[in-house]
């Protein structure tokens, strides 16, 4: 009788692609971190690149371009786009979803919403300032989006949770829109904020909002193990003592904290946290733990390399970074409909 290929020797194997994916994905944002230094509008060779951050001239203009303009777009770039990486990996994980993205949920709408009714209503333009409000209106879109979603007796399936957040983001930018079309002096404030892009920002926002950023990054490492027994299943999950409630809240928490932080620095950029969970599964394996590690690292790289992309693709201007990863986004999330309507023949 045949016994087949033992399991054991298949799990060093996995290590080691585990190992092989996590080194790859920071070798990914390793380049897209320094193409990001050295191209633009204007090229500056590596070497001067280096020498502008170890070795700064006072009045040197490439020094400056690199120092004061580059670097906090780049970290800008990193810390946004990690932040709705392991967003959409938690929104997916949570509800087990895969076509759940903090921006096709809605989220990203209302922080928007939120961020309008704070320069409009309040004079608010600061990045500090901005980010309560940003915080405030993801917590209030996934509320809704919950409440919707689990009306009626078949519960939140990954449908209704789909619908409830097109039905929500549909509200959100109808609402902001409104508020926009009676205040120009806050739409010319807006406008560029609302297609996504790092830059324009500098390093002071990126220091107000690193505390919600951390918190939002531990909590989703707390909550990685418990996704891996809510992806059995509910009831198998309470089988196994796991109270779904808390796993849940936990996950709400980190989701809430890492899109109002990631929509106040960047602007509301979708696809995101739709297109690296699905790349950072392909390349770990189920283990959410996994998943939301290189989710944060590859989210980080598809941000910056998006951004280097539209600073090239049309000369002397920019195309904003939030065109190109949407660019990229919508073929996956249609690859990911169609694989699943397959699946189900």
């Amino acid at each position: 009788m045949t016994t087949g290929t033992p399991i054991a020797p298949a799990l060093p194997a996995l290590g080691v692609r585990r190992v092989a994916a996590g080194a790859g994905a920071v070798a990914a944002l390793g380049v897209a971190a320094a193409l990001s230094l050295a191209l633009g509008a204007r090229g500056i060779a590596p070497g001067v690149v280096l020498d502008a951050l170890l070795h700064p001239v006072a009045g040197d203009a490439d020094h400056i371009v690199v120092r004061e303009l580059r670097v906090p777009r780049t970290l800008i770039g990193i810390a946004a786009g990690a932040a709705f990486g392991v967003a959409g990996a938690l929104i997916q994980g949570i509800t087990r979803n895969p076509i759940a993205d903090p921006g096709l949920l809605g989220l990203n709408a209302g922080a928007a919403l939120a961020v309008v009714v704070a320069i409009s209503a309040f004079g608010i333009t600061s990045p500090g300032g901005q980010v309560w409000f940003a915080v405030a209106g993801t917590a209030v879109a996934a509320a809704f989006v919950a409440a919707v979603a689990t009306g009626g007796r078949s519960g939140a399936t990954p449908a209704r949770v789909a619908l409830a957040g097109a039905a929500v983001a549909a509200a959100a930018t109808s609402l902001t829109t409104l508020l926009l079309l009676g205040d120009l002096e806050t739409l010319d404030r807006f406008r560029f904020w609302q297609v996504g892009s790092p830059a324009g920002r500098d390093l002071e926002a990126l220091v107000v909002l690193l505390p919600a950023l951390l918190a939002g990054f531990a909590a989703a490492a707390a909550a990685g193990r418990m996704l891996n027994v809510v992806a059995l299943g509910d009831d198998l999950a309470r089988s196994l003592g796991t109270r779904l409630g808390p796993a849940r809240a936990t996950c709400a928490g980190a989701v809430v904290l890492l899109c109002g932080a990631g929509t106040a620095l960047a602007g509301p950029i979708a696809f995101v946290g739709l297109v690296t969970p699905h790349l950072a599964g392909r390349l770990t394996g189920p283990d959410q733990r996994w998943v939301l590690g290189c989710s944060a690292v590859l989210g980080a790289a598809l941000l910056v390399g998006a951004d280097v992309a539209g600073r090239l693709l049309a000369p002397p201007g920019e195309i904003e970074a939030g065109l190109v990863v949407a660019a990229i986004g919508a073929p996956v999330m249609i690859a990911v409909v169609r694989r699943r309507i397959a699946g189900r023949r």
